[in-house]
């Protein structure tokens, strides 16, 4: 497998020289809620200087390793140890995690975009866009695109590699330490095999127009959504519109500050902005926000007051700025859950693609319950207004219904997402009486589970024991 090149292969921010045994598998007993006995490593040996790209059990990785960037880890993943001794990784999996979670892979990718100009591009198009027709906008999004099909790195429909990196880290490590199954915390309450999510972005006046009626469709599939509003955008809400949503059983977030595209574009506005969003995050009684075009730097998300965000892409080919977080799960930035967005929007699939079939979204969906992920969409009521892209979406929620008679999901509002994920987070598995049990708050509702070590990989299996 080549190399992604589209992509630095330095770093630009420096790492830290020291590691100890429980932060090289933080990320991994965050993943999985099991006990640290069984993720138990050390390093092999120093790592080099300089992240960058390299090829581990033919996983694409991003960090430094032993053997350091551009080539190809060994296999085994383990050294040669005497008897007793943890086994050795040649890189560490929290870094390479964080830096796939935190896009850092792209870093390089975002500065080039500056020194070429896509920047400005973005800016003298976001300051044009109110007077541009959609035709128009069309033309010159798919001109910006045009290579996206070309890009190795993340994997296109859905990436998966922490996923990946996780699995083939548990399973080494119960095979080195010859254990057959491995207790954790089961992704999902009450055992669900995937979770779904429907967000609406709100973009203008005709969309913010269109929400009832999309309301009104959700709710007839039995569908509950959150809404997202710019507080400053062009259109002017009410504390009464806004109550009848929440009142229906749907949740109203943020969605920027004035959807002008220039959110990040340097710390000090950034600042100055993020603090009067948290102004509208109170006011608006909201717990969640997405940045306007899916914008994006998580290393700055500390100036935020909200409880989650849903300005991740899974892969990012289609959207304006590139990357991805190259999951399926929610994860933590610092106290913020992040939530990320793991199909394709409306808008990328209609416009730029000319697609108003399923068959994206249905394969996206498919890939995700594989890995007992998280389904989640974003649909703009300014977009589905038209009869084509209505009837589109309406064949998607048949398609969601048809999906939960078939299969144990749980659908499920952005803020229960959050709030599940938070309380997973504090849980411990412990053994009592011989038996393992799910402690902590909330664990009426989680399910005990275990991943098996097969041939050539985990297969995770729910307990029929009470947790």
């Amino acid at each position: 497998m080549a190399l992604p090149s589209q992509y630095s292969l330095d770093a630009f921010e420096p790492y830290s020289a020291t590691w100890d045994r429980q932060s090289i598998t933080r990320a991994l007993v965050e993943i999985y809620r099991c006990p640290e006995e069984f993720l138990q490593f050390e390093l092999s040996g120093k790592l080099s200087s300089k992240a960058g790209f390299f090829e581990w059990n033919d996983i694409t990785c991003y960090g430094r390793s032993v053997v350091g960037h551009g080539m190809r880890v060994t296999d085994t993943l383990l050294d040669l140890r005497p008897c007793g001794s943890r086994p050795g990784l040649q890189f560490d999996p929290t870094e390479v995690i964080n830096n796939l979670r935190l896009e850092r892979y792209a870093l390089h990718h975002r500065l080039s975009e500056l020194r070429h100009g896509a920047r400005l591009f973005r800016d003298l198009y976001y300051l044009a866009r109110p007077s541009l027709n959609l035709r128009f906008r069309k033309h010159l999004q798919r001109a910006y695109h045009h290579a996206w099909d070309r890009i190795v790195f993340p994997s296109w429909p859905v990436d998966t590699t922490v996923e990946r990196i996780s699995d083939q880290m548990l399973f080494r490590s119960m095979k080195e330490r010859n254990v057959d199954r491995a207790p954790f915390v089961w992704f999902w309450p009450h055992g669900a095999r995937s979770t779904v999510v429907m967000t609406h972005d709100v973009e203008a006046d005709l969309g913010y127009d269109f929400c009832g009626e999309l309301m009104a469709i959700d709710a007839s599939f039995d569908i509950k959504a959150s809404f997202q509003i710019v507080p400053e955008g062009s259109y002017r809400t009410s504390d009464g519109f806004l109550q009848d949503m929440r009142d229906g059983g749907f949740e109203v977030n943020i969605q920027d500050l004035n959807h002008d595209g220039r959110l990040f574009g340097n710390l000090r506005e950034f600042r100055r902005r993020a603090s009067k969003i948290n102004q509208y995050t109170r006011a608006y009684e909201a717990n969640g926000f997405r940045a306007a075009v899916m914008y994006r730097n998580q290393d700055w998300y500390e100036s935020f007051d909200f409880s989650y965000d849903m300005s991740v892409p899974n892969v990012a080919h289609l959207d304006p700025q590139r990357g991805g977080c190259c999951t399926v799960m929610p994860y933590f930035i610092g106290d913020i859950l992040e939530i990320p967005l793991t199909t394709t929007q409306d808008y990328m699939l209609f416009h730029l693609l000319g697609d108003y079939s399923l068959d994206l979204w249905k394969t996206q969906a498919e890939k995700i319950i594989k890995r007992n992920g998280l389904i989640s969409f974003l649909v703009h009521p300014d977009y589905v207004r038209e009869s084509k892209a209505q009837r589109a979406y309406c064949d998607l929620l048949v398609y969601l219904r048809d999906l939960r008679a078939q299969e144990t999901l749980w659908f499920a509002l952005p803020g229960e997402v959050d709030r599940w994920w938070r309380d997973r987070s504090q849980m411990q598995i412990v053994k009592r009486g011989g038996h393992w049990r799910i402690e902590g708050s909330g664990a009426e509702r989680a399910v005990l589970a275990f991943a098996r070590a097969a041939e050539d990989g985990l297969e995770f299996e729910l307990s029929a024991e009470p947790s």
